[in-house]
């Protein structure tokens, strides 16, 4: 099968040429592999180390496109027009794949008979601080019943998974990505590929590293654009939505009444509930994981798991009032489908 590999990126000098190391080194032939590579506009190095990477390995066919609208979907939408394969990989900039990922996926695709297929992935982190992060993020009490992010050991269809490998089938009946989401875009359109009849594997054995945000500015910033973007992701397609996606907006709901509690003197009692059941919670969790992942991340961790809570339940209720008015939007911003350039 030929693939086609996509990367949209922006601004990852840091990672980028790992990253396409990593598809270098696949056991899949290299000549039906080709990388797209939708750049956001970068203002870092990203650009001139993808150049670099590419005229170091002519024997590879890369393709540098412009992405103007500098986020994920539309690098996507960009991308897809010109992808040849019949698979196609979805791949950040800020991860690592396995040597064994395509071919793998192929594997999985022919064997199993499935629309999309990834698998577990390990966050880590490259700082002491972002180690810590990364736990946070593997965490159930931190991202909750998330199964790419804290399960292994077993294949199941699955709901979304990172950096999916599709067919050029599914792909050309569920058609481009939803421009309108900064994030959140794979949620939606696996679950348009999944209304469709579409299966999606989660594979024990397709492996995926991704380095985590190396600042609590850094992680902040994106799990409050995971819950803001998540309202357009409810809006559209209600019944994708699982339990642990409610909890912490809910949870900054109460802290909110527990603030309202406390400015009368009736009440006040009542305001200590929510945030002291939650702190004495977070710290008993942060013991207990440090004491399995190792106890240098027992300072930081129930900082990261608030922010983690807060940050995702801040931004879902931000979005609730900013897209107050879109229920009937179902729509978005998905171009009609096209798979020519341009």
């Amino acid at each position: 099968m030929n693939i086609s590999v996509i990367l949209p990126v922006r601004n990852e000098s840091t990672y980028i040429e790992r990253g396409l190391q990593a598809i270098v080194e696949q056991d899949y032939p290299l000549g039906s592999v080709e990388i797209l590579i939708a750049d956001g506009m970068s203002t870092d190095d990203t650009r001139p180390i993808i150049l670099q990477f590419s005229s170091d390995h002519p024997q590879l066919k890369i393709l540098l496109l412009d992405n103007p609208g500098k986020i994920v979907p539309t690098g996507m939408n960009i991308a897809l027009r010109h992808a040849k394969g019949e698979v196609v990989i979805r791949v950040d900039g800020h991860c690592l794949i396995a040597p064994d990922y395509v071919r793998r996926c192929v594997e999985h695709i022919r064997i199993d008979g499935v629309d999309g297929v990834g698998g577990p992935m390990e966050t880590i982190g490259e700082t002491s601080l972002a180690r810590t992060i990364a736990v946070g993020m593997s965490s159930p009490f931190g991202v909750g019943n998330s199964a790419f992010r804290t399960m292994s050991g077993k294949s199941i269809l699955a709901d979304t998974v990172p950096f999916p490998a599709y067919t050029r089938q599914i792909i050309e009946r569920a058609g481009f990505y939803d421009e309108e989401l900064v994030r959140n875009q794979d949620d939606e359109y696996n679950y348009r590929i999944r209304e469709l009849g579409g299966r999606i594997l989660l594979a024990e054995d397709v492996h995926s590293s991704y380095f985590s945000r190396s600042s609590l500015k850094g992680l902040w910033r994106q799990y409050y654009q995971y819950g803001y973007w998540k309202v357009r992701v409810l809006q559209k397609h209600p019944r994708q939505m699982s339990l642990r996606q409610f909890v912490p907006p809910v949870f900054v709901f109460a802290l909110l009444g527990s603030g309202l509690a406390a400015l009368f003197s009736q009440l006040r009692p009542l305001a200590w509930i929510v945030p002291s059941f939650y702190l004495v919670v977070n710290i008993l969790v942060s013991i207990w994981t440090a004491s399995k992942r190792g106890w240098q991340h027992v300072f930081y961790l129930p900082m990261i798991f608030m922010i983690l809570h807060l940050s995702y339940g801040s931004g879902f209720l931000v979005g609730l009032v900013k897209f107050w008015n879109r229920w009937n939007d179902k729509i978005g911003k998905v171009p009609a489908w096209s798979n020519e350039p341009g």
